[in-house]
């Protein structure tokens, strides 16, 4: 036994040879064959494709081209993970492909002098960085979105083949390569899930009228969400609909004269326009057409509807699902009334972000008020002062939302089920550096509990002793706090249409 192998280990670096010997012989007569065989209309088109995609430049220029071009967050997530993709492979290559085998790039001889880059790259030959870049941006494009990812295939195939073209890469340093960025693509999705690894959200499903074409249906419009492109695909999409387009002080009062004259509800605009169509369906027992046309649209994204085509699947069809309202009591109106959410109900300082932020959104824009709305806050000293639990707390944030929020990998997660009958409430508990506590509470996630924060599951929320002069805030509207409210779930109250294949 010792015998035999004393002889295979002999043998090994024999073997070894051959092999290496034939990877050599075939590197060289397919970098040969590359080399003197005639490509029409390549001559002017690999070399400079190929030195586009020098530091990646290309590729970063085609991320934000798909999240320009493209429309809806299918379109920008596929961007963000070919950019993630890229650069794990691109890491992996210059820390440890690059180094663990020195090899010699090609020897030019046979390669046409037009062909050749003008700047030859000095760092090793294996394994191919321009094909790992190329491949691990490409697929991580295609896992998100096969449209795109159709688009941009080719691309990075031809700038794979473009390494041998110019001879700066031996034909397996380009296999090698773009193995490694397939990899690595695959490697993001694993942390990351796609969209299509998840389970399809909303829960249960239910029957609602099929309305092709959008007859018995009335959309009614938020003319101030910058909605009017996604109006005129609804009016392309539904010919047979019924579109009413009206002011922001106008829409609750069109929302209940169209529940008066159809079958189904139809909303454009964002989370704060889609409240009001949801109350307005639910006291009205009518199914919800959702389209998004907000600038956030969690509800419809958490619900599974991207776009307006996806909505208009499920109406011709009559797929739906039942959802949970959330609710508060009293309500902004005052004692006896009743507040409801789709999304969240807040206290403590996110109410006041939301009032500067839509004091100097008009003047500024969105995201810059954003910024300077967060800032301010968290340098003021506000914090809230209630009895939460039995206990009288000082709080910087309570947050409520209408269902439990998942994570997908190490980023902050949606609802995957929006009828469990649950609230998922965090607290930020008061107490000296506001913002480090707010972030401590953001990265520890759901279900977690510390001296800074704590996060938990509750059907039924009670809040008495609120200090005068605190405000609340429920799905981006502000309003004043009453004394004592109870926050609850009017569970599977609304019924809205969502297709049964949502990607």
């Amino acid at each position: 036994m010792s015998d035999t192998s004393a002889r295979f280990r002999q043998a090994t670096p024999g073997a070894r040879a051959r092999i290496s010997g034939l990877l050599e012989a075939w590197d060289k007569q397919v970098f040969d064959s590359v080399a003197t065989r005639h490509w029409p209309g390549a001559g002017p088109v690999l070399p400079r494709l190929s030195q586009a995609a020098n530091h990646g430049l290309l590729w970063f220029g085609a991320a934000a081209g798909i999240a320009a071009v493209g429309h809806g967050p299918r379109s920008r997530r596929a961007a963000v993970r070919g950019i993630a993709s890229l650069g794990l492979a691109s890491a992996a290559i210059n820390t440890v492909g690059k180094r663990a085998v020195r090899r010699r790039r090609p020897l030019l001889d046979a390669v046409p002098a037009i062909r050749q880059l003008k700047r030859q790259p000095f760092t090793t030959s294996f394994p191919s960085g321009h094909a790992a870049s190329a491949a691990a941006f490409a697929t991580g494009v295609a896992l998100e979105s096969k449209g795109w990812g159709a688009v941009v295939i080719p691309v990075a195939a031809a700038v794979a083949l473009s390494r041998v073209y110019t001879g700066v890469h031996h034909p397996s340093d380009v296999l090698v390569g773009a193995a490694l960025g397939v990899g690595a693509a695959y490697a993001i999705r694993g942390v990351v899930p796609t969209r299509d690894q998840l389970p399809l959200p909303g829960r249960p499903y239910t029957e609602a009228p099929a309305l092709p074409g959008g007859e018995d249906l009335v959309v009614v419009v938020n003319r101030a969400s910058g909605t009017s492109e996604t109006a005129l695909l609804v009016r392309d999409a539904l010919p047979f609909a019924e579109v009413v387009e009206c002011e922001p002080g106008d829409v609750e009062d069109e929302l209940e004269k169209a529940a008066g004259r159809c079958r189904a509800l139809g909303v454009v605009g964002g989370d704060g326009t889609i409240n009001r169509a949801a109350v307005a369906a639910a006291r009205h027992g009518l199914p919800l057409a959702v389209f998004p046309g907000g600038t956030l649209n969690h509800f419809a994204y958490d619900l599974g509807v991207e776009d307006v085509h996806a909505t208009v699947r499920a109406l011709a069809e009559g797929d739906a699902v039942r959802v949970d309202l959330g609710r508060f009591t009293p309500g902004p109106e005052g004692p006896g009334s009743v507040g409801h959410f789709v999304n969240t109900f807040s206290l403590g300082v996110y109410p006041e972000l939301v009032r500067v932020r839509e004091h100097w959104s008009p003047r500024i824009g969105g995201w810059p008020a954003g910024v300077l709305a967060a800032v301010k806050v968290l340098r003021a000293e506000h914090q809230l002062h209630a009895t939460f639990d039995g206990r009288r707390r000082s709080l910087w944030l309570l947050f409520a939302g209408n269902g439990m929020y998942q994570r997908m990998g190490p980023t902050p997660g949606r609802r995957r089920d929006l009828a469990d009958g649950l609230l998922d409430v965090r607290i930020v508990h008061g107490g000296r550096f506001p913002s480090l506590r707010l972030l401590a509470a953001a990265a520890a996630g759901p279900l977690s509990r510390s001296p800074v924060h704590a996060a938990e599951r509750m059907r039924r929320l009670r809040i008495t002793d609120v200090a005068p002069g605190t405000m609340l805030a429920f799905d981006g509207e502000v309003a004043p706090a009453p004394g004592e409210l109870t926050v609850d779930k009017d569970v599977e109250a609304l019924t809205v249409y969502r297709p049964k294949a949502v990607f």
